[in-house]
């Protein structure tokens, strides 16, 4: 009975392969997912079953045709280099798309948000791609709200990821969506990753080189989060860096990508969602143990960061566990 329950479970994972695709990328799903305790099935596709050509001097084999498209419970379309990215769909992808259940999960890493865009699946969404490409996203898809500062977005069944690495990042994301912190943690730590990045790739864009022996705020930033329940100021932080506010207020930025401001609230969020997923106390309680002054502003953060209220997001790992 326990093995059929196991088997109930076993959600499919297909990652569809375009020409130019990143091999580092392409094979994320598969590392993530794999690394689940056997919760996830990851197979690779392509347009027409054939190889496709990497950005890499060698072309990828794959098992399958866009029709395994048709059995994914979360479809994820691989990136692919500048020169490949779609300015609209050929007649393969379009079909190989139209395939794809409407209730099925679909992720984009880094680039391929174009394909989701130029297939109309990111109208009126939140999304994010990879920094470098911005501005030529925005201008050929003006009716998506294009987000550049985050690793990921998760907007209803659409979940869209920035450059590279942020495919671990929103892998991660839906382990732990899934089935908890727990898994997701154990995941991270066999794939020898972070479960959780601070900031967004706001931190990864081009930036002039730091004076030589400038200080960093990174020994405030590991500071500030052994007292996340503290009231914790701009002037405490800047203090505890022995900087001027404006020092390093710009400082954070340039190294975080967010203001001190934000990147607090974002902390305090995921350490009262921790906390909400693994303990049984008050939202009040978590809310004082995060910093946040009353439990209605934990609601107000929790709402604005992930569209949930802090009961709804416990009984949704409650379920979880208990599956």
């Amino acid at each position: 009975m326990r093995g059929e329950r196991q088997a109930e479970r076993v959600e499919r994972v297909v990652v569809l392969a375009l020409d130019g695709v990143y091999p580092f990328e392409l094979g994320i799903p598969s590392r993530i997912f794999g690394a689940a305790d056997g919760r996830y099935e990851v197979l690779t596709c392509s347009v027409d079953g054939r190889p496709v050509h990497s950005n890499a001097d060698f072309t990828i084999g794959v098992q399958y045709g866009p029709e395994i498209l048709a059995t994914a419970d979360t479809v994820v379309v691989a990136s692919m280099a500048p020169p490949y990215i779609p300015t609209e769909l050929t007649a393969e992808v379009a079909a190989a798309l139209a395939l794809i259940r409407p209730d099925a999960r679909i992720v984009s890493i880094c680039t391929a948000a174009f394909v989701l865009a130029a297939a109309g699946l990111l109208d009126g969404r939140r999304a994010t791609t990879h920094w470098q490409v911005t501005e030529a996203f925005r201008r050929r898809y003006p009716g998506v709200d294009l987000d550049p500062d985050v690793l990921f977005v998760h907007d209803g069944r659409i979940l869209t990821s920035a450059g590279a690495a942020s495919g671990v990042d929103v892998c991660l994301h839906i382990v732990r969506v899934d089935h908890g912190h727990e898994l997701a943690n154990a995941v991270a730590r066999r794939c020898v990753v972070p479960p959780f990045r601070d900031g967004g790739q706001a931190q990864y864009i081009e930036q002039p080189v730091p004076e030589s022996g400038a200080a960093d705020t990174a020994a405030t930033r590991a500071w500030a989060l052994e007292h996340l329940d503290e009231p914790l100021t701009l002037t405490d932080l800047a203090a505890h860096a022995r900087m001027s506010l404006r020092t390093f207020a710009r400082r954070f930025h340039d190294e975080v990508g967010l203001s001190p401001g934000r990147w607090l609230i974002q902390q305090r969020v995921a350490r009262a969602r921790h906390l909400l997923e693994s303990s049984d106390l008050s939202v009040d309680r978590i809310a004082g143990q995060v910093g946040f002054a009353t439990g209605a502003s934990l609601r107000q953060h929790l709402h604005a960061a992930i569209g949930v209220s802090p009961q709804a997001y416990r009984r949704t790992f409650q379920a979880s566990a208990d599956r």
